[in-house]
Formats: C-alpha cells, sequence, structure tokens
C-alpha cells in the first residue's frame, strides 16, 4: 500500500474509480471548467483566490508506446525526429478527447538554426556521455584517488581559460549568423545536483568512501565543481549579452543521488555547491531555488531548509507535512508514487491525491504530480481520473 494512506481517503477514492468504470473508464468531468481553473491556480499556488489544487502532470513521450500499443523503441524516440513527432501527434489526437489537451510537442527543429554545441560541465570532467539501454549514461571518468587528483589539476587548469574550452572553433562565426536570425545564446540555469554528477565522475561508494577517508579531497572536488560552474554559466551570460547586474535569476538541480549522503557528509560536498551558486544566481526571496530528488532523501531537508528552496520535487516516501516543516515556502510538487500511476493503480492514485490535499489545504502550495518522473505505462484516463478528483474534491 502507498504511504499514508487512511481508510477514508480510500474509501473517497473507490467512489470515484467506480464512477469512471460506470462511464467507460472515463471519470466525470467538466474538462474547460477544469482547464481554466487550472491556469488560474498554475499562477500561484499559494493564492487566496487558487480555485484549486493546480496539476502538475503534463505526460511525458515516455508514454507514447505504451498508450499507443507500439513496440518500444527508446533509441529511435531520441534519435529520430520523424519518428517522434509522429508518434507525438497520434498521442495528441488521442489526448484531445480524453483530457482535452495537446500535451506533447510535436517539434520539428530546423537544421539550419542549430546552435553548435558547447561542452557541458561533464566535458570539463572528460566524462563520456554514453547512450545505453534507453537513455544516455555518464561515464567515470576517475577510478582512484590518484587519478581523482590527477583529474582535478586538469580541470584547475582548463579553469583558466574555460572560454576557448568550452565554446567551438566556429562560435563567432555561428552566433553572428544565428543572432540575425532571431537565435538567442542558451544560458546555464540548470544542472544536475553535485552529488549524482560527483557519482558519475568518481562512482558512488568511492563518493562516500572519499568523504569520509579524505575529506580533503573531497572538498576539493566540491570546490571545484562549483567554480566550473560559475565559470560556465559566466561565460554564457556574457555570450548572451548579460552582466552581473542584468542576468536572469533562477537555478535548479536534479540530484536524486543526494539520498545516499547522510547530513553531515551532505553538509561538506553538496551543500556549498547550492549554496555557492543561489548566493550568485538566486540571491533575492522570489528568485527560483528548486530541487528535483525522486528518492529517500528526507534527511536533508534541515540542511535544504536552510538554502529556502522555493520549489521542490522530492521522494514518494517523504509526506508533504515533513516537507512542509523545513521548506515552508517551497511549491511542493509531488507526492503522488510515480509507479502507482504507471501501475495505473487509480484506488491508490485518488486516495494519495485525497492524503496530500488533506496536508497542504490549510497552508496550500501543492502541485499535485509524480514525485519523481512520469514513467512508462501512465495512462491518459489515470490522468483524467487525477483531474475528476481535484474538481471534486481539491477545490479551495
Amino acid at each position: 500500500m502507498s504511504v499514508h494512506l487512511k481508510e477514508s481517503h480510500l474509501c473517497q477514492a473507490e467512489k470515484l474509480v467506480a464512477k469512471a468504470k460506470a462511464h467507460g473508464g472515463l471519470a466525470p468531468l467538466d474538462i474547460e471548467r477544469f482547464w481554466a481553473d487550472e491556469e488560474q491556480a498554475r499562477k500561484d499556488p499559494w493564492a487566496k483566490d487558487c480555485p484549486q489544487v493546480p496539476l502538475g502532470i503534463r505526460m511525458s513521450n515516455e508514454c507514447v508506446f505504451d498508450e499507443l500499443g507500439e513496440p518500444e523503441d527508446w533509441h529511435r524516440l531520441f534519435h529520430d525526429e520523424a519518428f517522434r513527432v509522429d508518434l507525438e501527434h497520434r498521442y495528441n489526437d488521442k489526448a484531445v478527447p480524453i483530457v482535452g489537451r495537446r500535451l506533447l510537442g510535436e517539434h520539428r527543429s530546423d537544421p539550419k538554426l542549430a546552435w553548435p554545441r558547447v561542452k557541458e560541465l561533464y566535458d570539463i570532467f572528460e566524462a563520456k556521455n554514453v547512450w545505453h539501454d534507453w537513455s544516455y549514461w555518464l561515464q567515470q571518468s576517475a577510478h582512484s584517488e590518484d587519478e581523482l587528483k590527477a583529474l582535478l589539476d586538469r580541470v584547475e587548469k582548463r579553469l583558466e581559460n574555460l572560454r576557448e574550452f568550452i565554446l567551438p572553433p566556429n562560435w563567432a562565426e555561428e552566433k553572428a549568423r544565428l543572432t540575425a536570425l532571431g537565435g538567442k545564446v542558451g544560458i546555464y540555469r540548470g544542472q544536475r545536483g553535485p552529488v549524482t554528477f560527483a557519482m558519475s565522475i568518481f562512482g558512488a561508494e568511492p563518493l562516500i568512501f572519499l568523504i569520509m577517508d579524505n575529506p580533503g579531497l573531497a572538498g576539493r572536488f566540491s570546490r571545484l565543481i562549483l567554480r566550473a560552474m560559475l565559470e560556465r554559466a559566466r561565460i554564457l551570460d556574457e555570450e548572451a549579452g548579460y552582466t552581473p547586474a542584468t542576468a536572469p535569476h533562477g537555478w535548479w538541480w536534479a540530484d536524486d543521488n543526494c539520498a545516499l549522503l547522510n547530513a553531515e557528509m551532505y553538509e561538506l560536498f553538496g551543500w556549498p555547491v547550492l549554496k555557492g551558486i543561489f548566493d550568485r544566481y538566486s540571491p533575492d526571496p522570489k528568485d527560483g531555488r528548486y530541487q528535483h530528488s525522486d528518492s529517500d532523501m528526507g534527511q536533508l531537508l534541515p540542511l535544504l531548509g536552510k538554502l529556502n528552496l522555493n520549489g521542490c520535487n522530492f521522494g514518494p516516501n517523504l509526506t508533504v507535512t515533513q516537507i512542509r516543516e523545513h521548506l515552508p515556502h517551497a511549491v511542493i510538487q509531488g507526492q503522488l508514487a510515480p509507479f502507482t500511476f504507471s501501475r495505473n493503480e487509480e484506488v491508490n492514485m485518488v486516495a494519495e491525491f485525497l492524503r496530500d490535499l488533506e496536508m497542504a489545504r490549510e497552508k496550500r502550495g501543492l502541485m499535485f504530480t509524480t514525485a519523481g518522473s512520469i514513467n512508462a505505462g501512465s495512462k491518459l484516463t489515470g490522468m483524467r481520473l487525477i483531474m475528476a478528483a481535484i474538481q471534486e474534491y481539491g477545490r479551495y
């Protein structure tokens, strides 16, 4: 059973699911009213005039194969644009009568408007991004303390002229051509979090032992991650025409592996990177400070609370009440368990919403969505069921 579900929640959920089954699997829903209220709700989930709990679920193209009954071909989905667009188009055609919106982008790129590749943080730390099975994975670039020391020496040297390293040789010409066509230089405002990134570079268990056994080297590793990020961001800001005074604010992190560190270890390694970035790019109260970590990282909530996060998407075993205790100003995106959704556990889907609504109703600030990714198997009828639950039970 999902975390912290009450019998009363389950009973209410069963009633709504029964109504859906009586209507051929489609939960009763005033679609136009839902989307009008949703537009208002998403403007400010804290507002006194927020009509209902906003919905964070917009599905993903991982859902297309199951929904359309197509055999999975993940490599082609990510690398064959015509194939992807066809799937998304057919998926959207199916979505409109069920949820009332075309959900996936159907975006087609124009090769003439493609920017040359700017090297990423992982390039600075000499990692390779390799396709394996159904996704890209960073490959470890240091396998011992000696290798890590040598790598960090090379990174320090690289940071002396990072602009030359990250920008391609044809950058000036392509930048002039593309900006003349209305293009804009992409800036750097989000990153795989420092723990997940470092565990890709050095390995998960090796990083844990490094922090325990050689905190000096671990601290150097952490400081260089921060330095490299700040320098990469500064360069791209300049290329986009911004000064420190005019550069846009806000930053997001995706750091699932932070759960593998206890609070003391995280305070040494991960926390200083977040603080350094937020000090530079989110210094004001309303600046975006967001973290996604769909893992059991409750031990880190007190530390993250000191960073004044105002948006989060955490693992499903954390409750709205636990998160709110430490992050009073954060819009909580959750706490529907991703596998509750992808396995189409209809009663639990509604019951988890009722659980979270009960915890959030007094203070608001909840956007109901999966506590993590929206995975393959998640159904449009499931999204509609949650929409109906919001309309039936989730109005303020």
